[in-house]
C-alpha cells in the first residue's frame, strides 16, 4: 500500500539502455563492441525527463552500471530531478546465463557504479530479461542477502498463483523483500502482459487502455508500466542483419510510445518505487561512491617513443548508415595502434557515392588532421577504390578494411607486424583459427568453393582469398593491374601477386555479419566472374611470363606484437 494518500498507484519505471544493448540484439552485438556504436541513450533519457517535468510525475529509471560508468553525469542528472535510480545489472545480460556467483559479483560492479554516479544507494533491482517466479526466485534471496529490499524482475506464468501475480513481500533467510512482478490480465489461457514496452506497442491500444482502467478500478494493487528510452526515439539507427522477427519487435511502432506515456500521465500521474514502498529515506543516503571509482579499469597508458607510420585505406560506396558506427569504432582503432607503437593516417576513397555518404564523411572527419577523402569521379568498384587510396598513400605499410567493420579492425595491430617477412597479410576466416558469425550459410559456401577453386590455381595454399581486410606492402602492390574493379579485383589483386612470386601471409580473423546498410554484391554476376578470373590467372600462370618481388624490408614497430599465422 502506498505510504501516503497522495502518491500514485500508477508506477512509472524506465529502462535505461540504448538500440545496440537489447536482447532482441545479442546475437549480431557483442558487449565489446558496445563503444563504436553511436549512442543516444543520453539524448533519449533527457526526453524522457523532460516528458516527466512536463507532468510533475516520479519513475524508477533502472540503469545498466556500464552507462553508469560511461555517463555518471547523466545518472546524477536523473537522481537529481528527483526520480529513484535503480540496479538493472552492469551489462544487458540473461540472469539465467550466470552462475549465483557471477550474478553476484555483476551486482555488486553495477551497484557501485550506480551509487557511484548518482551518490544514493541503491535499493532496487530489475533484471534484463522478464523472469519466471517459478524458476529464478533464487534471485531475491542473493538480493535480499546483498542489501536490496524490492525487486521487479518476475513475469508471472500461468502457473503462478494469484497473489504472487501483484506486488508481494518474499521471505528469505535474510530477510524479507518485495517483488513487484510485471502487470498481467488473465485471460483464461494464461496471463497477457499489459505493462508497456514491447506488448504496449503490439497489441491495440484500445484493449489495454480498457485493461489498465480495469486494473486501477478493481483494487488497490499498483499497476506497474515500463517503457525502455530507445522507444521514445523513432530516427535511432537501424540493424539491417537483424531477422524479420527481431526488426517487427524492436521498430514497429516506435512512434506509439510517446503519446501513450502522454495519456497516461495525463490521466493518472506516476509515482517511482521507494516513493510508493515508502522507502525513501532509505534510497536517500548518500555514498561517497569512490569504491566504484577505484575499480574503474585503468586506462591503458599508450606508449612513449617513434612511431611507425602506416595508412588505411577505407573505401565507401552509399554508407551512410555505417559511417557513425565507423566514426567511433576508427577512435579506438587509432588509440589500439598508437599503443601498439604505429601513427595511423585515414584514406576514404568516396566511389561516387548517391546517398549522404559524401556529407556525412566531411561532417565526420573532414576536420581531422590524420583523416583524407578522395573522391571517384565516377563509381569504380571496391578493388578500384583500395588501389586508389594505396597508390595515394605515403606509407609503406598500407591497410585496407571494409567500411561497414565486418572484421575487427582493432586487429590490424596484430597484423601489421607480419608484414615484416611478407608482401600481403590477408585476414582469413576460414582458416582453422578463424570464424564466422551469423553470416548466412550460403554465402559460407559460395566463398568456400571459391577458395577452394583459387588453391587449384594459385602458388599460395590458403583459406581465405576474397577478404578485403588486408595489410599490404606498397611497393609489391603499386604496380600491379588488376582488369577488375569491383569485388573481383580483390581476388585478382592477390592472385596476380601470387604470380608474380609475392608472400602472402594469412591472419585468422572473425567475420561478422554486416549491421548496417545492404551489401553491394551482385551474387550470381559475382559467381561467374569468379570463374572467368580463374580462367584467366590459370592462363597466365600456364601461359604466361613470370616475374619475382623480392620483399624488402618493413620499418618495425617498437613493440612486439604476437599473432598466429600460417603461410602460404
Amino acid at each position: 500500500m502506498p505510504q501516503s494518500p497522495n502518491i500514485s498507484r500508477h508506477i512509472l519505471t524506465v529502462l535505461v539502455e540504448d538500440y545496440f544493448h537489447v536482447g532482441a540484439f545479442e546475437k549480431l552485438i557483442h558487449q565489446q563492441n558496445w563503444g563504436h556504436f553511436e549512442p543516444r541513450y543520453r539524448q533519449n533519457t533527457i526526453k524522457a525527463l523532460d516528458l516527466l517535468d512536463r507532468f510533475g510525475a516520479k519513475a524508477t529509471f533502472f540503469i545498466l552500471g556500464w552507462i553508469a560508468e560511461n555517463d555518471p553525469s547523466l545518472v546524477r542528472e536523473i537522481a537529481e530531478r528527483g526520480h529513484e535510480v535503480a540496479d538493472r545489472g552492469f551489462y544487458h545480460r540473461s540472469v539465467r546465463s550466470l552462475t549465483p556467483d557471477e550474478f553476484r559479483e555483476d551486482l555488486r560492479r553495477s551497484r557501485a557504479a550506480l551509487e557511484a554516479a548518482s551518490g544514493r544507494k541503491i535499493i532496487g533491482y530489475r533484471a534484463a530479461e522478464k523472469l519466471s517466479p517459478e524458476r529464478d526466485e533464487w534471485i531475491q534471496h542473493t538480493l535480499a542477502e546483498e542489501g536490496y529490499l524490492y525487486d521487479a524482475s518476475m513475469m508471472p506464468t500461468r502457473n503462478t498463483p494469484p497473489e504472487k501475480r501483484v506486488l508481494h513481500e518474499v521471505e528469505t533467510e535474510f530477510g524479507k523483500i518485495s517483488e513487484l512482478p510485471y502487470a498481467t490480465i488473465d485471460t483464461g489461457i494464461g496471463p497477457l502482459p499489459i505493462s508497456g514496452g514491447n506488448y504496449i506497442r503490439q497489441i491495440p491500444y484500445t484493449l489495454t487502455r480498457r485493461a489498465v482502467r480495469r486494473w486501477l478500478e478493481k483494487g488497490d494493487d499498483p499497476f506497474i508500466f515500463y517503457f525502455h528510452v530507445w522507444e521514445l526515439d523513432p530516427d535511432q539507427p537501424r540493424i539491417s542483419a537483424a531477422s524479420r522477427l527481431n526488426r517487427i519487435r524492436h521498430y514497429r511502432k516506435l512512434d506509439k510510445m510517446e503519446w501513450i506515456l502522454n495519456e497516461n500521465l495525463g490521466l493518472y500521474g506516476s509515482s517511482d518505487i521507494a516513493g510508493y514502498l515508502g522507502l525513501l529515506s532509505e534510497y536517500e543516503v548518500s555514498t561517497d561512491g569512490q569504491a566504484a571509482l577505484a575499480s574503474t579499469p585503468e586506462k591503458q597508458v599508450q606508449r612513449q617513443g617513434r612511431k611507425t607510420p602506416v595508412t588505411i585505406v577505407i573505401p565507401c560506396y552509399n554508407e551512410e548508415a555505417s559511417l557513425p558506427y565507423l566514426s567511433n569504432t576508427l577512435r579506438s582503432v587509432d588509440t589500439t595502434l598508437s599503443a601498439a607503437g604505429y601513427k595511423a593516417s585515414f584514406i576514404f576513397v568516396d566511389d561516387r557515392s548517391t546517398d549522404a555518404t559524401t556529407q556525412i564523411l566531411k561532417e565526420l572527419f573532414g576536420e581531422k588532421q590524420n583523416f583524407s577523402i578522395i573522391h571517384h569521379s565516377e563509381n569504380k568498384g571496391v578493388s578500384a577504390a583500395i588501389m586508389t587510396g594505396l597508390k595515394a598513400a605515403e606509407t609503406e605499410i598500407v591497410c585496407s578494411m571494409d567500411c561497414d567493420c565486418t572484421y575487427d579492425p582493432h586487429e590490424l595491430a596484430r597484423m601489421i607486424p607480419l608484414l615484416t617477412d611478407a608482401d600481403m597479410v590477408t585476414a582469413s576466416p576460414y582458416h582453422r583459427e578463424g570464424g564466422v558469425r551469423n553470416v548466412p550459410q550460403w554465402r559460407l559456401f559460395l566463398s568456400k568453393g571459391a577458395s577452394f577453386l583459387y588453391r587449384r590455381v594459385l602458388t599460395s595454399q590458403l583459406d581465405t582469398y576474397t577478404s578485403c581486410f588486408r595489410v599490404y606492402r606498397k611497393s609489391s602492390v603499386e604496380k600491379l593491374q588488376p582488369r577488375e574493379s569491383g569485388f573481383l579485383g580483390v581476388a585478382e589483386l592477390l592472385g596476380l601477386l601470387d604470380l608474380a612470386g609475392g608472400c602472402i601471409i594469412e591472419f585468422p580473423a572473425v567475420l561478422n555479419v554486416r549491421l548496417f546498410g545492404s551489401s553491394k554484391m551482385k551474387t550470381l554476376r559475382t559467381i561467374g566472374g569468379h570463374l572467368g578470373l580463374l580462367s584467366r590467372l590459370a592462363s597466365q600462370k600456364w601461359f604466361g611470363k613470370s616475374r619475382t618481388i623480392k620483399t624488402s624490408s618493413t620499418p618495425k614497430a617498437d613493440t612486439a606484437v604476437s599473432g598466429n599465422l600460417a603461410k602460404g
